[in-house]
């Protein structure tokens, strides 16, 4: 029987959205107020699933142990108190928009790729605030 465990961590983030081949003044027609030097920031909720297929004498999908360990080192240390645009080579100015699809798309490539043998990255869902929020899951 496959069983899924979900873990949430928090972090606090900035970011802008801004390409530097347009002018300010198209940057501010398409990203509004999210354009604004420096940008601004959110309060990231972070829910990751993994999953594995349990026998009938087991009872964990992972360590917990492992798993938060992980999120430490790939979620919230190189995130928190950050400025995405910065702090992050994919969303440097002139690349990736740090949206929070991106955000939760990046970070599934960093956690699947550390996950241990036998552990399956399910999805990873990345909230800005309680009204938004993007998933980037595994494909079948």
């Amino acid at each position: 029987m496959r069983v899924s465990l979900t873990r949430t961590v928090g972090f606090r983030a900035s970011h802008r959205f801004w390409r530097p081949e347009w002018s300010e003044a198209e940057n501010r027609e398409r990203f509004g107020a999210t354009a604004d030097a420096p940008g601004h920031g959110h309060d990231y909720r972070c829910a990751v699933t993994v999953s594995r297929a349990l026998e009938s004498a087991e009872d964990m999908v992972m360590d917990l142990d492992v798993l938060d360990r992980l999120l430490a080192e790939e979620v919230v240390s190189p995130h928190h108190e950050k400025h995405l645009n910065l702090a992050v080579p994919e969303f440097a100015y002139g690349k990736a928009l740090p949206t929070c699809e991106a955000l939760a798309r990046h970070l599934f490539r960093k956690l699947a790729a550390r996950l241990p043998h036998g552990i399956t990255l399910d999805r990873v869902r990345v909230a800005e605030d309680s009204s938004l929020h993007a998933d980037c899951t595994r494909e079948s």
